[in-house]
């Protein structure tokens, strides 16, 4: 603990507020909020804590807060920075999916279609789906039962939905808006719950049918039955009030909570969803910080009722999502709260041996690299790759692993513009002079450590463009390979010497993914750009064909291959002049 933080916790009021936790680099990396500031801030640096907590602590290295009036106060302003500064130590909620509706239009010539938009146009929605699946084999059911238009604009003749009973056909017949009305009465009434009605009215038509003898429309009466059964009756009923609403469960083990929610949407429980992730304050408070980010960080649809356990204080609850919640004491809801909290459970047990194995392969390798180095733990990795063929079309490389994982949007790709000829070295200094001027010029965070896939050359050119060019401070090492391309030999230092690293541990396995993935980005991104360019050099010695007509020729085929199967009339087509087209046929066919 640094003397700016003891100051600091002398002075913490006893009142309620957030907190905010920041690194060496100022970044905030934990948002919390708290009933007694004092007492919160204070607990993070007293006393003995578990692996996932520590590693939080040591990082901090300065914290700031913010005193609110009330604990829903607090609360909100909590989801509220934690949506702002994204804190990697946080739940992370980053599901931005919504669900699909099945909307019946309000139009002249309704009809049924799935969106996941709500707008204020007049038409009724119902929903959501969380179960995608649910919602297309409902509209399908619906479109059997009721032949309501299925084309976006009216044609000017009958289609196949006619003739297979599916659309009355208003482009070619007058269909009352009674008719409609009767058919956008009873789908509501369907979406609603009073599916069983809706089967009931069928069934007596088909038996009234069938004593008539008109045995034909009693089929197709039986067949809409059977839909129904099929889609509508194949899941088990939970409630019988044909309510919306979301059940919460969550259980916590060795510093680890898993929540399971349950969308029960008319009466039926239709799809789950799960979510596992450290915390670090008690689950109670961690819970309402998840429900809060459920809503409105996730994206997902508040219903008319959510019910929660009873360890969840009710009262912030309601008046953070502003809907009706319930902790139920016995009855049918009280079963589905225990059943989610049961599936907690079970899904916390099973998961956590892989949790375990998935953190001493990531973060904690991580550590250990860290202090095998005598560095902070770099949570942030970047690592640089060449590419090139005797010189031509060379190309660099950049992957980053963030906590011991590969961060895919943070890689880059570098056309190397300044350097002539197959120059590693200097290949290396122009890339890591791109990329560390443009984070300067653009408060980019800066890695906490940076690989160089090469040798003792490699690094050293790398460290005199970062040191003495742009005067930057950060770890450097490089990685070398054996005769067999394997990842061998870690170098760091200054000046560079062999790490001794062992070939069992985490720390190398992680290495090893880390040099993998850069030759394999680096080495993919050589190969598209030399494809290009052997595509447009075949095309070089062609009168009649200069850049534009090039990257005309690039864009329609795409290969060499599919343009040696190419006839006159397709190169014709894009504009190139029939005498131009066969010498360049006869070019690629000999």
């Amino acid at each position: 603990m640094n003397e700016t933080i003891k100051q600091k916790l002398t002075l913490l009021p006893d009142q309620p507020g957030c907190y905010l936790m920041k690194d060496r680099q100022g970044t905030i990396i934990y948002v919390g909020k708290a009933k007694v500031l004092k007492n919160r801030v204070r607990s993070y640096f007293n006393g003995s804590h578990d692996g996932k907590t520590l590693r939080l602590v040591n990082e901090i290295e300065d914290f700031e807060y913010i005193v609110t009036s009330s604990n829903i106060e607090a609360l909100l302003l909590e989801l509220n920075l934690i949506k702002k500064y994204d804190p990697k130590y946080n739940i992370m909620l980053k599901d931005d999916k919504t669900y699909p509706f099945i909307k019946l239009t309000a139009e002249r010539h309704p009809k049924l279609i799935i969106t996941r938009k709500v707008k204020k146009d007049k038409g009724k929605y119902f929903g959501p789906y969380p179960n995608v699946m649910a919602a297309n084999e409902t509209k399908k059911l619906l479109d059997r039962i009721y032949p309501l238009r299925k084309c976006s604009t009216l044609p000017d003749r009958v289609c196949l939905y006619y003739h297979l009973g599916q659309c009355l056909a208003p482009c070619v017949n007058e269909v009352s808006e009674d008719q409609y009305k009767q058919m956008t009465d009873e789908i509501t009434r369907f979406l609603n719950g009073g599916y069983k009605d809706i089967k009931k009215e069928l069934t007596e038509k088909m038996t009234a049918a069938a004593e008539e003898l008109d045995f034909e429309r009693a089929k197709e009466f039986r067949d809409k039955i059977v839909h129904i059964e099929t889609i509508m009756e194949k899941q088990k009923i939970t409630m019988t009030d044909f309510t919306d609403r979301d059940v919460f469960g969550y259980a916590v083990d060795k510093g680890w909570m898993c929540v399971q929610v349950f969308f029960v949407r008319q009466g039926k429980l239709i799809e789950r969803d799960v979510s596992m992730f450290p915390i670090y304050n008690e689950p109670e408070e961690e819970v309402l910080t998840f429900l809060g980010q459920f809503y409105t960080k996730a994206n997902h649809f508040k219903p008319k009722e959510i019910l929660i356990q009873d360890e969840v204080d009710l009262h912030l609850a309601e008046q953070l999502l502003e809907v009706k919640v319930l902790q139920p004491q016995r009855g049918a809801k009280k079963d589905l709260v225990k059943m989610a909290i049961k599936n907690a459970n079970i899904a916390l047990k099973e998961k956590f041996s892989l949790i375990e194995k998935d953190e001493e392969r990531t973060i904690k390798a991580v550590e250990n690299l860290g202090e095998l180095l005598g560095i902070y733990t770099p949570h942030r990795i970047e690592s640089f790759d060449n590419s090139n063929i005797q010189g031509t079309d060379p190309v660099s490389a950049m992957v980053v692993f963030t906590d011991g994982k590969a961060n895919k949007r943070e890689y880059r790709k570098y056309k190397i513009k300044s350097v002539k000829g197959p120059d590693d070295y200097e290949s290396m200094r122009e890339v890591t002079r791109r990329r560390y001027s443009r984070a300067l010029k653009e408060n980019l965070p800066l890695p906490d450590l940076i690989i160089i896939d090469g040798g003792k050359g490699h690094v050293e050119a790398v460290r005199d463009v970062l040191e003495n060019e742009l005067g930057l401070d950060i770890p450097l090492a490089g990685l070398v390979k054996d005769e067999k391309h394997r990842t061998s030999q870690l170098l760091y230092g200054n000046p560079l010497e062999i790490v001794p690293l062992a070939r069992n541990s985490q720390e190398f396995y992680l290495l090893q993914r880390i040099q993998d993935e850069v030759h394999r980005f680096a080495i993919t991104f050589h190969r598209q750009i030399r494809g290009k360019s052997a595509f447009q050099s075949l095309l070089d010695d062609i009168p009649g064909i200069g850049e534009k007509r090039k990257k005309l020729l690039l864009k329609q085929f795409g290969s060499v291959k599919k343009m040696k199967e190419a006839s006159l009339e397709e190169f014709t087509a894009l504009g190139i002049p029939t005498n131009v087209a066969e010498e360049l046929i006869e070019k690629l066919r000999s």
